[in-house]
């Protein structure tokens, strides 16, 4: 098994010190409210009371987290169709979300864009791109419209391992190389193109080492570690804010939940998912605090409840929120 468990280069600092309890405090609420939002929208799709269908992302919290936390809030991000969690990392409300997987149009993307394509421009995303890689030429543009515009202004674009066998990835990230745009190519390696495996499709399982071929920096980080994929975007951004972009970051993590919501991952060994499973982001995360003496479990557990009870809020709104209309089949379209 190619890098299953192995120790990539970044781990988590030891010196919990250097970082507000706050932030610390803020990066595993967000990520509780990331798994809250993907479980318990797995129920209302399993009762029948939403429409469409889900792609999510439980067990790759700390990618979303860690990226979005190294960001501005000027900075923007481009997404895939598995891009809950990073509209919650990114700034999105859980009322603005779940409303648009109602198809209410009250929701971030007035009902249009489901939970494909969510998104908000006003909090920096781009709405999902469900076309495997079709984001990473898109934020290869951004960049360059913003290095042109002088703007001080970085793009961070998220996409799955199996986006690097797509002529886009070679196109897009070919192209910030060689233009030195400030764009982040955040690669969120969960091992499996949908049902398949990442080596049986790539000889060289180790997708940073890509980068070379570009003439880029590249690193490759425990994706289940909030803070080390948080210093390694913070580095990342700073490499394209100075002018040394782009950096191609591949985060090593592991979805527990199947490519889309009717898929059980009988594909995946018990040894190995067991495994990863003692890795969870989250639980680890919170270990960490409570060992560093900024948090105990009845702490953690308050927070837990607490975006339970707002999740519930919010499903409760939701339900209640108006639909599009036949008028609204004709806003929002260039003609």
């Amino acid at each position: 098994m190619p890098h299953s468990i192995e120790t990539p280069e970044r781990t988590t600092p030891r010196e919990f010190g250097r970082y507000p309890e706050g932030f610390l405090l803020g990066l595993y609420e967000r990520m509780v409210t990331i798994r809250e939002f993907e479980d318990g929208v797995k129920f209302l799709f399993l009762e029948g009371s939403m429409p469409g269908t889900i792609h999510q992302c439980q067990g790759q919290e700390a990618t979303a987290v860690g990226v979005c936390s190294a960001l501005k809030e000027t900075d923007f991000i481009t997404s895939t169709f598995r891009g809950h969690g990073h509209a919650l990392a990114k700034g999105l409300s859980v009322e603005s979300l779940l409303f648009e997987l109602f198809g209410a149009s009250t929701g971030c993307c007035k009902g249009k864009g489901g939970s494909m394509h969510v998104g908000d421009m006003d909090k920096g995303m781009v709405p999902g791109i469900a076309i495997v890689g079709g984001g990473i030429p898109l934020a290869a543009g951004m960049a360059l419209a913003y290095k042109m515009r002088k703007l001080p202004t970085v793009v961070a674009c998220f996409f799955g391992d199996g986006a690097v066998a797509e002529g886009a990835f070679h196109e897009g990230v070919n192209l910030a190389a060689i233009w030195d745009l400030p764009a982040i190519f955040v690669c969120e390696n969960n091992l499996y193109g949908a049902s398949t495996r990442v080596d049986l499709v790539m000889r060289n399982t180790r997708i940073a080492e890509r980068a070379a071929t570009y003439g880029i920096r590249a690193e490759t980080v425990d994706g289940n570690d909030v803070l080390a994929v948080h210093e390694a975007a913070l580095a990342a951004a700073a490499d394209c804010r100075a002018g040394r972009g782009p950096v191609l970051l591949e985060l090593l993590t592991y979805r527990r939940t199947g490519h889309s919501r009717r898929d059980p991952c009988h594909y995946q060994p018990k040894d190995e998912r067991e495994a990863w499973l003692q890795r969870d982001p989250i639980e680890r995360f919170g270990t960490q605090l409570i060992e560093a003496g900024l948090a105990d479990a009845a702490r953690l557990e308050s927070i837990r409840r607490e975006v339970r009870e707002d999740f519930q809020r919010a499903v409760t709104e939701a339900k209640r929120q108006p639909l599009p209309t036949t008028d609204d089949l004709t806003t929002d379209v260039l003609a």
